[in-house]
């Protein structure tokens, strides 16, 4: 597996992100966390050194598995967490709270459940618009001179607030979307992260399983399925967007390799500082994902993905859009 360095942490330019572990996108079951932590393993095995999870998934369930598997292998483990998302002073998950205080006590707990003493990479999960990004990075300052936490990382945020936040305490990484369906970053904030010398971090590199080609209907979804929900999965939109899906599966034909695989390629095109972390909790797909180190793209064929029809509809609910920062 190659590497990439993300703000001068070196990790596998592939990772694994361990948000479904414990199912975010439904409410509960089909959860197997044997299954997981053989994922983990196999990952390792593989030669992913970037595991990614965060407090709220679960809430903390997550953090607890990554935590299990990683025991008597934490030095080949680069450990990336958020917090922020989850309010310890009362109000609990689901409030944003980046605060000094708040971001104090956080730490404390994903460490407790990861098993270490240490976090490599330590993320704000969303912008808190009633925190100045100057506490809750001064707090983070703190955690890295203490040695709780090596380097620190954004999530989802704007232009304005990368550059005050880096102005404090150097940033590592960006975590947002992006995909062959989910492209607004190349416009302003990628330009902005390489000025910087800030790593990014793509989530959802499969456009939340869509482009791995298994998913042709929302009717296999179960009710609590929040894709439902989604612009991009709901009405014409998901129609629209299957002809992406098509496009990436018929480039892939023709080099052997699976949708998913395909659309890893062409992110791992885009730089030698972006490392993508694609979910799963199976061993199958982690499998399949990280084979994507080894596939090559023509110019041809690369020309043709830089130019799919951007998806249909929004990337988030109105909800969801409006807690990101722009």
């Amino acid at each position: 597996m190659k590497h990439v360095s993300l703000g001068g942490l070196d990790v596998s330019r592939i990772g694994l992100g361990a948000m479904t572990m414990a199912g975010v996108y439904t409410t509960g079951g089909g959860l197997d966390d044997a299954e997981s932590i053989r994922t983990i393993h196999r990952a390792l095995d593989l030669g992913v050194t970037h595991i990614d999870t965060a407090e709220i998934y679960g809430p903390f369930h997550s953090e607890e598995i990554v935590g299990k598997a990683i025991k008597g292998r934490r030095d080949d483990v680069v450990v990336a967490t958020k917090f922020g998302l989850v309010s310890h002073a009362g109000d609990g998950p689901g409030v944003i709270d980046s605060s000094a205080g708040n971001v104090k006590t956080a730490v404390e707990g994903s460490l407790l459940r990861l098993g270490t003493d240490h976090i490599d990479l330590y993320y704000q999960h969303r912008v808190d618009p009633n925190t100045p990004i100057e506490e809750t990075v001064g707090a983070l300052a703190e955690l890295v001179a203490e040695g709780k936490v090596r380097h620190i990382g954004l999530s989802e945020a704007g232009p304005e607030t990368i550059r005050r936040a880096h102005a404090v305490h150097p940033v590592a990484a960006l975590q947002t979307e992006y995909s062959l369906w989910t492209r607004d970053i190349e416009a302003e904030i990628l330009p902005l992260l390489r000025e910087l010398g800030i790593g990014f971090v793509p989530y959802s590199p499969l456009g939340h399983g869509l482009l791995t080609g298994q998913i042709r209907t929302v009717d296999d979804f179960t009710d609590d399925d929040w894709r439902k929900t989604n612009p991009r999965f709901t009405g014409e939109n998901f129609q629209r967007n299957l002809r992406i899906v098509d496009e990436v599966r018929a480039i892939g034909a023709e080099i052997g390799a699976t949708p998913a695989q395909t659309a890893l390629a062409w992110l791992l095109t885009r730089g030698d500082d972006i490392a993508p972390i694609p979910g799963t909790r199976r061993v199958s797909r982690v499998e399949e994902n990280t084979a994507a180190d080894g596939i090559e793209l023509s110019a041809a064929q690369l020309d043709r993905l830089n130019n799919l029809t951007p998806a249909a509809g929004e990337r988030h609910d109105e909800a969801n859009m409006a807690s990101i920062d722009r």
